[in-house]
């Protein structure tokens, strides 16, 4: 196994004076680590080549097109699923690094001790199986014995007892091989955000600072807005993060002049949960939020008459509630986070339900934005909903948001994302009204409709993914049955009209806190044996493209596997 435990040493110095080839998924954790890493490479004058990929055709067709004259590549949050060797094959020269949070690991990267080297905790791979239980030397003799007829006569000959007892050897190794490497990889999951060990990398560098670590804290709550990780990780991972935070924010007592006003300022708090409030009206923030529109289901009469009975317990009048948060009136806007956490058990709410151990950035004297705004924006410019602009063109808005003195593109990014939220409450509302989110058994399902004008959305797999996780809390919220809470989802939207074709994503039950998926295998065993027409290009494997035609064999496939 060839796990990097010194990434300065074995890693950036290895690097440095090449010319590097960064491979970059499409994803926020992988965009704070490309802006980490390019930080670095532009401290150190390292040449470097950066290109973004969505998926494996775009990860092969990208080594291809810039893996000329170069030794280094670099993937983040990618390749790490996929045997790298196999499906690039390289020049001998080329070493692959390999920083993704993605898992399982493929095996053959774990054990290619010569071309891939792993930057990720060793601890937290689990179940690597032995490399005798997946690898296997074949020799001439086992060749041989593969040949069971006369050459001279050309009739079959009778086999010695010992190559009968090699064959049944070589059969029963492959039986258990396939079995381990199943078991290996029937569950998708995460390890600890790529950004964050980029960061770990500057700090042991000496070059880090509070940019480099507000893009750190960007990285990991994005894994827990996405529920790849679970809380605790992500209170670990927070908790030594902020005494970084506490080391570049600390002020000798009475120093009110060691920051200059500009300077980036990162700051801890309890974090309220609410969708882009700093930037929207409270009203409109609650109502976009999904465990607090779940809990008093605001798409009924009924929630929405609960809801205000909230607010005003909370003597928040709702002409107050109705107008952009910072237009509030000063003595409403202060009292708010109090005034929800002496409401909030009265309401059926805990306190993880409504607040996040987090940290605020804040440059000038109006700039002030949390790690969800951050996030939400980003994804909104990686998911642009613009034909005339392409993948590498929003990765690099994307990047031009992460740089803090882009204000204006960064607040008209959160104007994005606010149709982004719309669309997908609307959705979801129509969802619930139309009973469309139906039970197949061992999994409920549904399908947003062709035509309608968010449907543009739901073609970018980042956004079905929130639609399906805040669907799912909804209908849990409305079902009288108590499987409900047990039960996974499966949910599609039209992907390309043209030529019929259906996004679809699985996710795992409201009550699974182990952030670990299973549709990822299921999906492409259901595939394999129905020959439905798919495409399991994305580096996240729950996540499929499908033949529009072939749905109803997929579906029965799969209902008959999970059952």
């Amino acid at each position: 196994m060839v796990f990097v435990r010194d990434f300065r040493k074995e890693f950036y110095d290895v690097v440095s004076g090449q010319r590097v080839l960064v491979l970059v998924g499409m994803d926020v954790d992988a965009l704070c680590a490309c802006k980490i890493i390019q930080t670095l490479f532009q401290c150190d004058h390292v040449m470097y080549t950066i290109v973004p990929v969505m998926g494996r055709g775009d990860l092969e067709r990208a080594f291809m097109e810039n893996s000329d004259q170069l030794q280094y590549v670099l993937l983040l949050n990618c390749g790490a699923q996929i045997d790298l060797v196999e499906v690039l094959q390289p020049p001998d020269n080329i070493i692959f690094f390999v920083c993704d949070s993605h898992q399982p690991v493929d095996v053959h990267n774990i054990y290619n001790q010569v071309q891939v080297q792993l930057l990720m905790k060793q601890e937290e791979l689990e179940d690597i199986p032995d490399f005798a239980s997946v690898f296997r030397e074949e020799n001439s003799s086992d060749e041989d014995s593969g040949n069971d007829s006369d050459e001279s006569s050309g009739k079959p000959r009778r086999m010695d007892e010992r190559t009968l007892e090699k064959r049944r050897e070589k059969r029963l190794w492959a039986e258990k091989r396939q079995k381990v490497l199943y078991e290996y990889a029937q569950f998708s999951g995460y390890g600890t955000s790529s950004a964050f060990l980029m960061f770990e990398l500057a700090w042991k560098m000496s070059k880090d600072n509070n940019d480099l670590l507000w893009l750190a804290i960007l990285g990991v709550t994005e894994q827990f807005t996405h529920s790849k990780i679970d809380r605790d990780k992500y209170i670990e991972d927070i908790g030594n993060l902020q005494g970084h935070v506490s080391r570049h924010n600390h002020r000798p007592e009475g120093d009110d002049n060691a920051l200059s006003v500009d300077s980036l300022k990162l700051a801890f708090e309890q974090e309220l949960q609410l969708v882009l409030y700093r930037h929207w009206s409270l009203f409109e923030s609650i109502l976009h939020t999904p465990n607090i529109a779940c809990k008093f289901r605001v798409w009924t009469l009924k929630g929405k008459k609960r809801l205000q009975e909230f607010l005003a317990d909370m003597g928040l009048p709702l002409y107050q509630c109705k107008q952009l948060y910072n237009s509030m009136d000063i003595i409403h806007r202060d009292t708010v986070r109090d005034m929800i956490q002496q409401n909030m058990e009265k309401y059926g709410f805990r306190e993880s339900d409504l607040f996040l151990p987090s940290f605020h950035a804040q440059f000038g004297f109006r700039h002030k934005f949390c790690a969800l705004d951050y996030i939400l924006a980003c994804e909104a410019v990686l998911e642009f909903t613009d034909k005339t602009k392409t993948p590498s063109d929003n990765f690099l808005v994307g990047l031009d948001i992460l740089n803090r003195m882009n204000t204006v593109g960064l607040e008209k990014s959160i104007e994005s994302s606010k149709l982004q939220q719309q669309a997908v409450c609307n959705q979801m509302q129509t969802f619930l009204e139309t009973n469309t989110i139906m039970s197949a058994g061992p999994f409920l399902y549904g399908f947003a409709a062709e035509g309608t004008p968010d449907s543009k959305f739901f073609a970018h797999p980042i956004c079905l993914l929130r639609l399906a996780q805040f669907t799912l809390q909804a209908y849990c919220s409305t079902s009288k049955s108590k499987r409900a809470s047990q039960l996974p989802l499966v949910l599609g939207a039209p992907l390309d009209r043209e030529i019929a074709t259906t996004l679809v994503v699985g996710i795992p039950p409201t009550s699974d806190t182990s952030c670990k998926n299973f549709f990822g295998k299921a999906f492409e065993q259901a595939a394999i044996s129905t020959n439905a027409r798919t495409i399991q290009d994305y580096f996240d494997t729950n996540i499929i493209e499908l033949k529009t035609e072939d749905k109803a064999k997929f579906f029965d496939s799969l209902i008959a596997l999970l059952n």
